[in-house]
């Protein structure tokens, strides 16, 4: 499977020794879940540059990155993105977005995004999953992923899902018909990722919040779940025939 990366940020130039980039972080995320993932081929595509596959066929999967831009921000780039998530949508081609790109689908789909009152969500969210469509062949009662994030979803069109949601985060995670599905939170984000970036942006929180979202990285995100989700909404077949894990 063809799986094209839409970079939308990376990661700070100082931090990319040790954690890599974000098309990075998104490979190891499939390559640490219990399905094979080297039939699986990137591409990477670096939205703030105008950088786009010349033909949308090419390409069977799309994923997003987070970017510390907001999607409401009036900027070139980011109306451009709009516009190429709108094309793929006419097309129904299968599209991940992740943090920024969850946003992103929102507004593409005359959705709303906002500055949260509830301010900044930082470190392991854990949201209630309040729907389980056909194609997830793995439930659970709450899923926990690393976040980062002000903004928010406030407003859904009526089409749209809520496949899991939390009193700070209603929208969390969302499927759009069966060809978007996105998340406000960073499955591709390791503790340790989390962990420094918090540190590097202390100024913006208060202390309290902090000591809360580092605690709350010694509890195991379910990136790999998330992971194998995502494989299972496009609809991959396991090369390996890997059952999925019991309990």
């Amino acid at each position: 499977m063809k799986v094209a990366i839409l970079e939308c940020d990376d990661v700070l130039e100082k931090f990319q020794p040790q954690f890599g980039h974000y098309r990075d972080m998104i490979r190891r995320m499939f390559l640490r879940s219990d399905v094979a993932a080297d039939p699986l081929r990137f591409a990477d595509f670096t939205c703030r540059q105008g950088h786009y596959p010349e033909d949308i066929d090419s390409y069977d999967l799309y994923i997003t990155t987070g970017s510390k831009a907001s999607v409401y921000e009036d900027t070139p780039w980011i109306a451009q993105l709009i516009h190429f998530v709108r094309q793929l949508d006419r097309r129904e081609k299968k599209l991940i977005g992740i943090c920024f790109g969850h946003q992103v689908i929102a507004m593409a789909r005359q959705g709303m995004v906002e500055k949260s009152a509830r301010g900044w969500g930082i470190g392991v969210a854990v949201n209630r999953v309040v729907a389980t469509p056909a194609w997830m062949h793995e439930t659970k009662d709450h899923l926990n992923i690393i976040v980062s994030h002000q903004d928010q979803i406030t407003t859904l069109p009526e089409d749209a899902l809520v496949i899991a949601g939390s009193d700070f985060c209603p929208f969390f995670m969302v499927q759009w018909h069966d060809h978007f599905l996105s998340i406000q939170g960073h499955p591709e984000w390791n503790p340790a990722y989390a962990r420094t970036l918090i540190n590097e942006r202390r100024a913006h929180f208060t202390p309290e919040r902090i000591a809360t979202a580092l605690e709350s990285l010694d509890m195991q995100p379910d990136n790999e779940l998330f992971a194998r989700w995502i494989l299972d909404f496009v609809g991959y077949s396991n090369p390996k025939n890997i059952p999925p894990p019991q309990g």
